[in-house]
Protein backbone atom coordinates (compact mmCIF):
# COMPACT_ATOMS: atom_id res chain seq x y z
CA UNK A 1 0.00 0.00 0.00
CA UNK A 2 2.23 2.50 0.87
CA UNK A 3 6.05 2.27 0.48
CA UNK A 4 8.16 5.40 2.27
CA UNK A 5 6.86 8.28 4.38
CA UNK A 6 4.63 5.96 6.62
CA UNK A 7 4.55 5.77 10.53
CA UNK A 8 4.29 2.36 11.94
CA UNK A 9 3.48 2.16 15.83
CA UNK A 10 1.71 -0.66 17.05
CA UNK A 11 -1.01 -1.11 19.51
CA UNK A 12 0.36 -3.74 22.51
CA UNK A 13 -1.96 -5.09 25.41
CA UNK A 14 -3.90 -8.01 27.26
CA UNK A 15 -6.88 -9.55 25.19
CA UNK A 16 -9.61 -7.73 25.59
CA UNK A 17 -8.31 -4.58 26.78
CA UNK A 18 -10.08 -1.80 23.35
CA UNK A 19 -7.26 -2.41 21.29
CA UNK A 20 -9.61 -3.60 18.05
CA UNK A 21 -11.98 -0.60 19.32
CA UNK A 22 -9.68 2.28 19.03
CA UNK A 23 -8.00 0.70 15.51
CA UNK A 24 -12.37 1.00 14.38
CA UNK A 25 -12.43 4.69 15.73
CA UNK A 26 -9.05 6.10 14.34
CA UNK A 27 -9.25 4.50 10.78
CA UNK A 28 -11.48 3.11 8.34
CA UNK A 29 -10.82 -0.25 9.32
CA UNK A 30 -13.20 -2.76 11.16
CA UNK A 31 -11.33 -4.66 13.29
CA UNK A 32 -13.76 -7.51 14.92
CA UNK A 33 -14.88 -7.16 18.80
CA UNK A 34 -16.18 -9.22 20.96
CA UNK A 35 -17.45 -10.03 24.69
CA UNK A 36 -14.77 -12.85 24.50
CA UNK A 37 -11.02 -13.10 24.96
CA UNK A 38 -8.75 -13.36 21.35
CA UNK A 39 -10.98 -12.21 18.88
CA UNK A 40 -7.95 -10.95 16.91
CA UNK A 41 -5.85 -14.10 16.07
CA UNK A 42 -4.39 -12.17 13.72
CA UNK A 43 -1.99 -8.52 12.81
CA UNK A 44 -4.89 -5.80 11.48
CA UNK A 45 -3.33 -2.85 10.04
CA UNK A 46 -5.31 0.32 9.33
CA UNK A 47 -4.52 3.73 8.01
CA UNK A 48 -5.46 6.93 9.19
CA UNK A 49 -3.77 10.20 7.97
CA UNK A 50 -2.27 13.14 9.74
CA UNK A 51 -1.37 16.43 8.83
CA UNK A 52 -0.19 14.61 5.48
CA UNK A 53 1.51 11.80 7.54
CA UNK A 54 -0.05 8.27 6.77
CA UNK A 55 0.04 6.24 10.24
CA UNK A 56 -0.42 2.79 9.72
CA UNK A 57 -1.72 1.54 13.42
CA UNK A 58 -1.51 -2.01 14.13
CA UNK A 59 -3.97 -3.99 16.34
CA UNK A 60 -2.32 -6.95 17.72
CA UNK A 61 -3.24 -10.30 18.85
CA UNK A 62 -3.56 -9.99 22.91
CA UNK A 63 -0.02 -10.68 25.05
CA UNK A 64 -0.37 -13.08 27.68
CA UNK A 65 2.14 -13.44 30.57
CA UNK A 66 5.21 -15.82 29.51
CA UNK A 67 5.13 -14.07 25.73
CA UNK A 68 8.40 -13.85 25.17
CA UNK A 69 8.83 -17.38 25.95
CA UNK A 70 6.32 -18.47 23.26
CA UNK A 71 3.26 -18.88 25.36
CA UNK A 72 -0.13 -17.80 23.08
CA UNK A 73 1.13 -16.23 20.01
CA UNK A 74 3.66 -14.11 22.01
CA UNK A 75 6.50 -14.45 19.81
CA UNK A 76 4.65 -13.56 16.79
CA UNK A 77 3.09 -10.37 18.45
CA UNK A 78 6.72 -9.45 19.63
CA UNK A 79 8.43 -9.60 16.50
CA UNK A 80 5.91 -7.25 15.00
CA UNK A 81 6.82 -5.12 17.88
CA UNK A 82 10.27 -5.31 17.25
CA UNK A 83 9.69 -3.12 13.92
CA UNK A 84 7.09 -0.58 15.26
CA UNK A 85 8.04 2.94 15.68
CA UNK A 86 6.26 3.41 18.42
CA UNK A 87 4.51 1.26 21.02
CA UNK A 88 1.05 2.41 22.07
CA UNK A 89 0.82 -0.09 25.28
CA UNK A 90 -3.14 -0.61 26.15
CA UNK A 91 -4.21 -1.19 29.96
CA UNK A 92 -7.40 -2.24 31.19
CA UNK A 93 -8.23 0.76 33.46
CA UNK A 94 -8.99 -1.43 36.81
CA UNK A 95 -5.74 -3.73 35.75
CA UNK A 96 -3.52 -0.97 34.69
CA UNK A 97 -0.22 -1.27 36.51
CA UNK A 98 0.01 -4.93 37.22
CA UNK A 99 -0.18 -5.15 33.47
CA UNK A 100 1.78 -2.34 32.20
CA UNK A 101 4.64 -4.31 34.54
CA UNK A 102 3.92 -7.50 32.79
CA UNK A 103 4.42 -5.90 29.47
CA UNK A 104 7.28 -4.07 29.99
CA UNK A 105 8.94 -7.46 31.65
CA UNK A 106 7.92 -9.09 28.36
CA UNK A 107 9.10 -6.74 25.95
CA UNK A 108 12.39 -5.99 27.84
CA UNK A 109 12.24 -9.61 28.10
CA UNK A 110 13.26 -9.95 24.00
CA UNK A 111 15.10 -6.78 23.81
CA UNK A 112 12.45 -3.98 23.69
CA UNK A 113 13.73 -1.49 25.56
CA UNK A 114 10.90 1.06 26.29
CA UNK A 115 11.38 4.68 27.04
CA UNK A 116 14.89 4.52 26.73
CA UNK A 117 17.30 6.24 24.22
CA UNK A 118 19.58 3.96 22.30
CA UNK A 119 22.98 3.98 24.00
CA UNK A 120 25.66 6.74 22.39
CA UNK A 121 27.83 4.46 19.78
CA UNK A 122 29.98 5.35 17.32
CA UNK A 123 31.46 3.51 14.73
CA UNK A 124 33.36 4.75 11.49
CA UNK A 125 34.53 2.18 9.24
CA UNK A 126 37.94 2.43 7.77
CA UNK A 127 40.29 1.06 4.87
CA UNK A 128 42.85 -0.49 6.87
CA UNK A 129 44.12 -0.81 10.65
CA UNK A 130 41.95 -3.23 12.45
CA UNK A 131 39.10 -2.25 14.84
CA UNK A 132 40.00 0.34 17.58
CA UNK A 133 37.88 0.23 20.42
CA UNK A 134 37.56 3.42 23.48
CA UNK A 135 34.87 3.64 25.76
CA UNK A 136 34.41 6.76 28.23
CA UNK A 137 33.05 4.40 31.12
CA UNK A 138 33.43 0.68 31.42
CA UNK A 139 31.25 -1.51 29.56
CA UNK A 140 29.65 -4.44 32.00
CA UNK A 141 27.31 -5.39 30.03
CA UNK A 142 29.35 -5.72 26.69
CA UNK A 143 33.27 -6.65 25.62
CA UNK A 144 34.90 -6.31 22.65
CA UNK A 145 35.03 -10.38 22.07
CA UNK A 146 31.50 -10.44 21.39
CA UNK A 147 31.57 -6.86 19.15
CA UNK A 148 34.35 -7.94 17.17
CA UNK A 149 32.06 -11.25 16.45
CA UNK A 150 28.81 -8.88 15.71
CA UNK A 151 31.15 -6.73 13.76
CA UNK A 152 32.49 -9.87 11.57
CA UNK A 153 29.02 -11.08 10.71
CA UNK A 154 28.44 -7.41 9.00
CA UNK A 155 31.42 -8.13 7.21
CA UNK A 156 33.16 -5.34 9.27
CA UNK A 157 37.05 -5.56 9.98
CA UNK A 158 38.37 -1.98 9.88
CA UNK A 159 36.60 0.35 12.26
CA UNK A 160 36.82 3.10 14.70
CA UNK A 161 34.43 1.89 17.70
CA UNK A 162 33.60 4.84 20.66
CA UNK A 163 31.47 3.62 23.51
CA UNK A 164 29.81 6.89 24.89
CA UNK A 165 26.97 4.88 26.97
CA UNK A 166 27.40 0.85 28.46
CA UNK A 167 25.26 -1.39 26.43
CA UNK A 168 23.20 -4.36 26.29
CA UNK A 169 22.53 -6.39 23.29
Amino acid sequence: MFLFDIIHPIQVGFPSVGKSTLLSELTTTRSETAAYEFTTLTCIPGVLEHEGANIQLLDLPGIIEGASQGKGRGRQVIAVAKTADLILMMLDAVKGEMQRALLEQELEAVGIRLNKRPPHIYLKQKKVGGVKFTHTLPLTHCHEKLVMTILHEYKIFNADVVFRDDCTL
